[in-house]
């Protein structure tokens, strides 16, 4: 587990910005909240390779819940805040892999 931004961060070879060993390119800066554990993972390959159990989707009326964490400022956004940034955090104006878009089945309902 590594420490950013005060926030704790598990996964597989996790850097100073959340990258990870699965998604490591230089846009590749969020940590996302599993709703089954409340843990921060770089993604879902290292949520399923060290959580041990299934994981869970947030629901449409959880998308309130801060579940996102910016890793180049630390900000927590909500799952809305995060579903309508078009890939830039609001806080710091980092950019976001526009990729994770296609990977939001696997997080939220």
């Amino acid at each position: 587990m590594v420490v950013i931004h005060g926030v704790a961060v598990k996964g597989v070879e996790v850097d100073s910005e959340t990258r990870c060993k699965h998604y490591h390119t230089e846009r590749d800066i969020i940590a996302i909240k599993f709703k089954c554990c409340d843990i921060y993972y770089p993604c879902h390959l290292c949520h399923e390779e060290t959580a041990g159990h299934k994981a869970m989707t947030w629901s449409k009326e959880e998308w309130d819940e801060k579940a996102i964490l910016c890793g180049e400022c630390g900000k927590e956004l909500t799952i809305n805040e995060y579903m309508n940034s078009e890939s830039i955090c609001p806080n710091c104006y980092a950019s976001f892999n526009p990729g994770c878009q296609l990977h939001y089945h696997l997080y939220f309902d």
